[in-house]
């Protein structure tokens, strides 16, 4: 008989932060009906205030009517409504199974300007706050009107909407609940892009090459008339990316060997090297004023896209909206992985548990039912963290945590890490040699895309490079968890003007590690330095990244990085590790080193080997800083 896990929920009496997650086995249920023998299908085009009419898909129950009303749950997306025609029907319909299973009015829209929308396309349209005539749109007011239509129009609702989205519908999501309809009731971003100079594209200025490469040479192609087609994905002359990326040189010859101009937002990107106007205009996080919706901010901690996103977005309208039904739910997935896979595994690491199972029955199901169908009040706590590590579920009050406390590991001669500043008489610095002619590659795998798995992988090969700095504590006597943000705080000198830097959090495993059944063939977990965390700062931007400074060559300088947060438990037995490094390939492009004013324009002689140093002082104290789990 064919199983599956289901949970059972213990609330702990002595404490509401924690709730424990006994997993039961219960019957593999019977496969999902058909969509078509559940649904009908509608297709319309809606129109905007300005005269724009926006292409929507509308699935309703058959066993909708006036005895029968469903609350109205949609998305908005430029990746198509596929299938087009009134015959033809996806296999799925929904955030989850689940839902769909249960019943709801399913609305599905292309945004302006996507495949069968009328309109002009632009990505990450900035938001409008104050809105004087009906040519003043973007994506709250298109999701206004939306509502406003179906509301109008469609036959069997209850009178309330739900949104969601994943990525860059993500999004769409939040876009969604500024200013909201008042119908719309309850809002779920997931992995939702909030600013693009940290998200996707950007990390503090670095640019993520493979990501950006690869999304932009389909979806970055102009479609100026209506279609139901996507473009077609770029082909790889070879397989190898880290030989690939190398071989274009400096990324001015991206349009001369590949694009041929051919991607405007790509253009876009290498004329605005800082965080302009034009970045700015594209972040939504100073928009999330009166969010009247409940919102259920969904993402992974080993989304290598979209980790800044769903935290920011949580962080934000906890910090404006003191009554706004506001949740967080972080789970151990890659990018989207919570509604595509079990989510027991990623990489070599094993979860123990199909967590994105539980995620939609226990969490997503539950939300969208108390607030669109009427249910009451859910019962979810505010925070649905997953611990990585400890591999359980954990339930807060707040997010980070009200019960830590914090923590600093400083960076110390011979390599090591230690909770106290370096002594008086330690030795001032470690250096090494950055070459941008052999970069540090991010992973291990043979691929040209930004393999997801990088976020856990083992990181020995890195360790062995003389251009990585390696610190580590002794193997830790007692558990210790991580819970919060994470910011790393380094006094460096370089020999050149300019420098990226890259940061580390490793878990290490013991010798004798236990056996897990993802690893694969010729691997073992002992000895295994999981990647926790890792982010990178484009050094020019470390004061301002609106107005790039140059580094001064051999002047101590200080840099501070945040890592974004993590809840992690480093078991009994474990090292913690940090690594410390100037390039990232090609993950992240290649910074010349020698001072340019727009890197992505840098002739191939710009790029200049560097000496850098990395400062473990009392009077310079590099060091990790986070909090620590009471």
């Amino acid at each position: 008989m064919q199983h599956r896990y289901r949970y059972l929920v213990y609330v702990a009496a002595v404490s509401s932060t924690l709730i424990l997650l006994v997993p039961c086995v219960r019957a593999e249920e019977s496969p999902p009906r058909p969509v078509k023998e559940l649904y009908t299908k509608q297709e319309y085009r809606i129109p905007m205030r300005d005269g724009v009419h926006l292409f929507t898909t509308v699935y309703v129950p058959r066993d909708a009517g006036p005895d029968r009303r469903y609350p109205i749950l949609m998305t908005r997306t430029p990746y198509s409504v596929r299938p087009y025609g009134p015959d033809r029907y996806p296999a799925r319909l929904g955030p989850n199974r689940r839902m769909q299973q249960e019943g709801y009015i399913f609305v599905y829209q292309d945004v302006r300007g996507c495949y069968m929308s009328e309109g002009t396309f632009v990505n990450m349209r900035p938001h409008v706050p104050n809105k004087t005539s009906p040519q003043d749109v973007d994506e709250s007011s298109d999701t206004y009107d939306t509502i406003e239509w179906l509301l109008a129009n469609l036959p069997y609702h209850n009178g309330r909407v739900g949104m969601w989205g994943i990525s860059y519908p993500g999004f769409y999501a939040a876009a969604g609940m500024i200013d909201a309809h008042p119908a719309l009731k309850a809002v779920s971003p997931q992995a939702p892009i909030a600013d693009w100079w940290y998200d996707d594209f950007h990390h503090h200025g670095a640019f993520f090459l493979p990501h950006a490469f690869n999304f932009l040479s389909a979806f970055g192609q102009s479609r100026p008339l209506l279609t139901t087609f996507s473009p077609l994905r770029f082909e790889h002359p070879t397989e190898d990316g880290y030989d690939f990326f190398l071989r274009i040189g400096s990324l001015k010859n991206v349009n001369e060997k590949y694009f041929r101009d051919r991607i405007p937002f790509w253009n876009d990107i290498i004329l605005h090297p800082n965080y302009d106007e034009f970045w700015q205009a594209r972040n939504l996080l100073p928009h999330l004023k009166r969010v009247a919706p409940a919102v259920l901010t969904v993402g992974g901690w080993f989304d290598a896209e979209d980790l800044y996103g769903p935290l920011n977005i949580y962080r934000t309208i906890e910090e404006r909206e003191g009554n706004c039904d506001n949740r967080l739910v972080m789970g151990p997935w890659a990018h989207g992985d919570w509604a595509r896979v079990p989510g027991d595994h990623l990489g070599s690491m094993d979860f123990e548990s199909p967590t994105s199972e539980f995620y939609q029955e226990w969490i997503e199901t539950v939300f969208f039912r108390s607030y669109l169908k009427g249910a009451g009040e859910p019962g979810l706590p505010e925070a649905c963290m997953f611990e990585t590590g400890g591999n359980r579920w954990r339930f807060f009050a707040q997010w980070p945590p009200a019960r830590t406390q914090e923590g600093q590991l400083y960076l110390q001669p011979s390599g090591q890490l230690a909770w106290e500043p370096p002594p008086e008489s330690a030795v001032a610095f470690t250096e090494f040699v950055s070459d941008p002619h052999k970069p540090v590659p991010f992973t291990e795998r043979i691929s040209p895309a930004m393999v997801r798995e990088y976020m856990v992988d083992d990181q020995r090969f890195a360790s062995r490079r003389p251009d990585v700095l390696v610190f580590s504590t002794p193997p830790l006597e007692e558990d210790l968890v991580v819970a919060g943000p994470l910011t790393a705080e380094l006094w460096v000198a370089t020999s050149q003007q300019d420098a990226d830097w890259i940061v580390k959090l490793i878990d290490v495993f013991p010798d004798q590690a236990p056996y897990s059944r993802f690893v694969e063939a010729g691997r073992s977990l002992s000895g295994y330095q999981m990647l926790v965390r890792s982010e990178v700062l484009r050094g020019r931007f470390r004061e301002d990244p609106a107005r790039p400074k140059p580094f001064v060559p051999g002047e101590v300088t200080r840099v501070r990085i945040p890592l974004q947060d993590v809840l992690h438990r480093f078991r009994r037995g474990h090292r913690l590790m940090i690594h410390i490094q100037s390039s990232w390939f090609p993950l992240v492009d290649r910074n010349p080193q020698k001072w340019v004013d727009n890197i992505y324009l840098a002739d191939d002689q710009d790029f200049t080997a560097a000496q850098h140093r990395v400062y473990h002082s009392r009077m310079y104290p590099s060091r990790l800083e986070f909090r620590i789990e009471k």
